[in-house]
Parts: C-alpha cells; structure tokens; sequence
C-alpha cells in the first residue's frame, strides 16, 4: 500500500497501484483546467452564435461546443471536495484553513453574481459556501463523533443553510462532502456511491479516474504564494472572464 507525504496509507484505490501517478499539486491543476474550460464556455461562448450551432447528435441530444465545454467542467467539483478533505485532513491549522474558505467565498461573490447576472445581485451562491459548509460538516464529524445527537443536529442545520443559502451544487453538493468524508478510507465506494448520488449530473462521476490516480505526494506546488494562487485563482479568472465579455461582446 503506498502511503501519503505525511507517511500514513493511502486507502486503496480501485485502480492498480502503476496508474497512481497524479500528486495532490496535479489534480489542483487538471481541477482549475476544466473550471476554467467550464466557464469560459458559461461567460463567453454563451454569447458566441457559432459556439451554440450543433457539432453532432446523440439520440435526442444535440452537442454544441458550449455544452461540450460546459460537460467537461462538471468534473471540477468532485476534485475539488476531495482536495477539501485531503486538505482538511492534513492541514497543521484548521482554523486558518476554514477561515480562508470563507474569506474566499465573501472575496468570489461579486465576481460570480456578475457571471450570471451582470450586476452585483444573484440569488445564488459561489462554490466556496459549499466548500466552506463541507469544511464544517467536516469539523462537526470529528468533535461530535461520540455525541450522535448534537452531530445530527448540526448536520441538520447545516443542510437546512445549504438547501436556503443556494450555493453552487446546493445541498446535493453538501451531501456529496458527506458521502466523501464518510467513505475517505475506501475509494472503490466512495466512487460508486458517489457516482451513483451524483447522477443527475453524470458526467462529474468521471472526476473519481483521476482521483483514483492520486498517489499522495504533495507535488511540486509549494510554499504560502503557490498555495493562496489556488484560492485567488478562482475569483480573478471569473473577473477577467466578465470583463472580455464586456470588451467583446
């Protein structure tokens, strides 16, 4: 069994161990490739005729270069919940680290509302609140882990503030951080439950090959700059995509 860069096992994944070559600092980047394809397609190709003319058919289904896009980004979320646990797990301070997920979901929002809505207003939230509530639900899981009804409680009121806060992915994407965190040390489940909840949007199921791919190692991204780079990365791609909507159409 191959082990992490803090020397514990890694729990087993379904895929052989020669096909484990994707440290954590490559699937933050396969993660912000698809992202960034995803909405890039959202802000600009939406606004692009050319980009919303069919490529072909499947069935009663009609792939545009947009939609093509927009199917490839759906493989972000899941990659990003399991780089959220892995972090989690091995962060030295997960005070700070909660803190940065919400500092960043308050920094992304005005960006995001005007991905959607071109004004400061939308009604629904940036990813960061999901991962923000997935990080406490996180927290709640280990300090309640002997007290069942507090846990329930605080679970319950955290899926009741994702169901009315309408973040990104909602209170599916809650639940998804739960079935991520719960089956954390047996990947093969993890994969078909996880793939099996998240059906409505197949195509994110096929986030857990390259997830199965990891290999543990922190890889070659390192230090507090390339770190914060991933957080800012998200609200500065979103602000630069709005503004070339502005400029080119």
């Amino acid at each position: 069994m191959s082990q992490n860069h803090h020397g514990s096992a890694l729990p087993p994944s379904f895929l052989p161990q020669k096909f484990q070559i994707l440290s954590g600092s490559a699937l933050k980047l396969i993660a912000i490739f698809v992202m960034l394809i995803d909405h890039s397609a959202c802000i600009l190709l939406s606004q692009y005729p050319p980009a919303l003319t069919p490529l072909f058919c499947i069935g009663q289904n009609a792939y545009t270069p947009y939609r093509i896009c927009r199917d490839i980004g759906r493989i972000a979320f899941p990659i990003f919940c399991f780089l959220l646990l892995e972090g989690f797990s091995h962060t030295r301070n997960r005070k700070n680290y909660g803190r940065n997920l919400l500092l960043f979901a308050l920094i992304s929002e005005l960006p995001w509302n005007y991905m959607f809505a071109d004004t400061w207003h939308y009604k629904k939230q940036n990813v960061f609140f999901t991962l923000f509530l997935g990080y406490l639900a996180f927290c709640a899981l280990e300090h309640f882990r002997e007290n069942r009804t507090r846990l329930f409680l605080t679970l319950s009121g955290l899926l009741a503030v994702s169901f009315f806060l309408q973040a990104d992915y909602g209170w599916r994407g809650f639940i998804f951080l739960l079935i991520m965190y719960l089956l954390r040390d047996d990947k093969a489940p993890q994969a078909i439950i996880g793939s099996c909840w998240l059906a409505y949007e197949w195509k994110a199921c096929f986030a857990f090959l390259p997830i199965n791919m990891y290999n543990g190692q922190r890889g070659f991204i390192r230090g507090k700059l390339s770190k914060y780079f991933f957080y800012v990365f998200y609200p500065l791609h979103i602000t630069v995509l709005v503004i070339l909507r502005r400029l080119l159409f």
